[in-house]
Parts: C-alpha cells; sequence; structure tokens
C-alpha cells in the first residue's frame, strides 16, 4: 500500500471515530437526561453550549491552520475527544457532566475541521473526486455506535468509556503530512460570495442531520414511550440509508447530475420529515427517520468539495477557508439541535415541523453547487465519488 493510500485509511479512520463517538454519546442522551433530571428546555441549552464550544474549536483549528500542519492539529483533537469521552459517561456529579461536554465540543469542532482538510488535501492528491468516501466513514462509524449503544443499552452508562482506545488508537495512524514550508496564508481574494450560497446548504443540511441524530432517541422516547434499548433505532437506519446513498453518489450524479440530486433529495427529505411529524407510532417514525437518511445524504460532502474548489490556491490556504467553512456545521447544528428542541419543548412533533419546512430551502439553492464546474476548474470536484 502507498503512502497516500496509507494516508487516506488513516484519515477516513479519524471520521469513522468521530462518526463512532458522536452517536455513542447522542443515542444516550434520553439516559443521560434521566440520570441528571434535564428536561428537553435544560438538554437544548447544554447541546447550545456545545454546539458553541465547537464551532469555537474550529475558529482555533482555523487560526492554528495558518501555521500548523492539519494531521497535528488532527491529533490535537482526537487528544481532546479521548479525554472528554470517560468523564461524560463516567461523571460523579452534574457539573463533571458539563464539564466533560464542553471539552468534547471543542474536540468535536477541531476533529470535524481537520478531518475535511485531511479529506479535501488527499482530492486533491488523487486528483479525482473520493470525498463523500470520508463521510461515508463517518456514517460506518456512526452505525457501529449505535449498534454499541443497542448491545450496551442496559448496561451502565460508564461502560461507553472503553471506546476511549479508538481516537487514541488514530492519533498513530499515518495522517497526511503538510509538504513542504509552512507558510501564513491571508485569506484575501477569496470569492466567499459563492461559497455562502454552498454554505447555506450544508446549514439545511446540518440542521436536518443534528436534528435526527440528537433528538431522534428523545422523540421516540418521549412520543412514544419506546424501551430505552430501542431509542437507538432513530439513528441506526438512517444512518444505513445515509451509508448506502453515500456509496452510491458517484453514480447518482453521474447520471442525473448535481442539481437534480439534490433537489429530488430536499423534496423526499421533507416528505420523510412528514412522516416522523405525523407518526401515529414508533415504527413508522423510524421508516421516516431511514428515508430521511437518504434524501440528504450527498449534501455534506459536496459542500465541502465545492467550497474547496472555489477557495483554490495553496493547501495552508484550502486548510483555512474549509476551517471556516466548517462553522456553517454548527450554525446549522443550532438549528437543528438547539432549535428543534426548544421550538419542541412543548411537543417534538412540533420541533421535527421545523426541518421539514427549511429543508425547502434546498431547492433554489441545489443550482449553486454546480457553480464550481461551471469554469472547468473544479468541475471533478463537484461531483462525489467514493
Amino acid at each position: 500500500m502507498t503512502s497516500l493510500a496509507r494516508s487516506r485509511r488513516a484519515a477516513q479512520a479519524a471520521f469513522a471515530t468521530q462518526g463512532l463517538v458522536f452517536i455513542s454519546l447522542t443515542s444516550r442522551l434520553p439516559r443521560f437526561q434521566d440520570r441528571w433530571g434535564l428536561s428537553d428546555l435544560a438538554l437544548s441549552g447544554l447541546l447550545l453550549m456545545m454546539v458553541l464550544l465547537a464551532g469555537a474549536g474550529s475558529v482555533l483549528a482555523e487560526t492554528l491552520a495558518k501555521r500548523r500542519p492539519s494531521d497535528l492539529l488532527l491529533r490535537g483533537g482526537l487528544l481532546l475527544i479521548a479525554l472528554a469521552l470517560p468523564v461524560v459517561t463516567a461523571a460523579p456529579a452534574g457539573a463533571v457532566f458539563i464539564a466533560g461536554l464542553a471539552l468534547y465540543g471543542i474536540g468535536l469542532g477541531a476533529v470535524d475541521a481537520t478531518t475535511n482538510m485531511q479529506a479535501v488535501a488527499l482530492e486533491h492528491a488523487y486528483g479525482r473526486p473520493i470525498l463523500p468516501s470520508f463521510h461515508g466513514a463517518w456514517t460506518l462509524g456512526g452505525v457501529i455506535g449505535s449498534v454499541i449503544a443497542l448491545a450496551l443499552g442496559s448496561a451502565p452508562l460508564w461502560s461507553a468509556a472503553f471506546l476511549v482506545v479508538v481516537p487514541l488508537a488514530v492519533c498513530a495512524a499515518p495522517l497526511l503530512p503538510r509538504v513542504g514550508a509552512v507558510e501564513d496564508v491571508g485569506l484575501a481574494g477569496v470569492p466567499w460570495r459563492p461559497i455562502l450560497l454552498v454554505g447555506l446548504g450544508m446549514v439545511l443540511f446540518y440542521m436536518v442531520d443534528t436534528a435526527a441524530q440528537t433528538w431522534g432517541p428523545t422523540y421516540l422516547d418521549h412520543v412514544f414511550a419506546t424501551p430505552h434499548r430501542l431509542v437507538a433505532l432513530a439513528t441506526l437506519p438512517y444512518l444505513l440509508a445515509s451509508l448506502t446513498l453515500r456509496l452510491a453518489g458517484d453514480a447518482l450524479v453521474a447520471r442525473h447530475g448535481v442539481v437534480t440530486v439534490l433537489r429530488v433529495g430536499a423534496v423526499v427529505a421533507c416528505a420523510a420529515l412528514a412522516v416522523v411529524v405525523f407518526a401515529p407510532a414508533w415504527p413508522v417514525a423510524v421508516a421516516g427517520f431511514t428515508v430521511l437518511g437518504a434524501g440528504v445524504a450527498v449534501i455534506a460532502p459536496l459542500s465541502f468539495s465545492a467550497a474547496a474548489s472555489l477557495a483554490g490556491g495553496s493547501r495552508a490556504r484550502v486548510d483555512a477557508v474549509i476551517a471556516r467553512f466548517n462553522q456553517f456545521n454548527y450554525l446549522g447544528a443550532l438549528l437543528g439541535a438547539v432549535l428543534t428542541g426548544a421550538v419542541g419543548s412543548g411537543s417534538l412533533r412540533v420541533g421535527f415541523a421545523v426541518p421539514m419546512v427549511l429543508i425547502l430551502a434546498m431547492l433554489p439553492l441545489a443550482r449553486a453547487f454546480a457553480a464550481p464546474a461551471a469554469d472547468g476548474a473544479g468541475a471533478s470536484q463537484a461531483t462525489p465519488g467514493r
């Protein structure tokens, strides 16, 4: 295996680790809520804190990326997650639990930004679109996290602390180094207007994605009194459908085009959320979450590819742009995690109606994702691949 292939596998492992830990924690939110006596509004406040700190971690990554390589920054983010995981799952007091969530939030943002820096650099090195495979690795990690959550549904919360070995192991993986002298780059001349349009699409994706993954288990628990051991079913089928569509994304876009795939996906996602909102029983809601995963699956990888193409310039410049672009992730997460919980504090059915309506904004925004291909400079980047 070549060094480039090893770096690709290492970056995929980092994506998978992020998905594994994130879903392992969000699948246990109903149990954390019961453990610490949190209302839906209080849980929304904690999620807001975590999202804001994740944004701070991404900003920190952007600042450091101008002078430090992304492989080093990614290892630092993974170490923060490794430190936070046992604190969150085995906290002896509520204040310790909150501190663990805060530490995890910073690590979450740093890893989000730097894994995508690695993926964009590898896609450039390969000279063909491969970024969806990295997001597919995240999804695969989430699937594994959901399976573990189901298997340990009746085990003590601290039993999930064993997952700390995963981010520690990935820290030793051969991530892609930045070749050549480290440069301090400026972002003058970056075409932020078209990047903003693509970023709004990513906001919509993370709004839906975070609502499903963060509030899906709680929705099954509160609305249908689903047994705790089964609430992860809100997430597992969603992730499996998302993984399937990400693996098929290259062929779908090659055959039908970026705009068509994104617009059809938006309509499917809206219909799926309608099924969730009006579901008469939890198996119907699970079916809605499953179809939802297929509807929105390719938005995120297409977003990062398009932003990298629009950024242009050196790897250090693209790294800095990707870290800043990653902030759209957290704006979407605020809408998905916090707004869904706040609006749905009386009934989560109402909370899920918010992303059901807003995802339709993807219909006019889809055209922006084809823009990088218009001048030929980023055509390959605008199409998902494996």
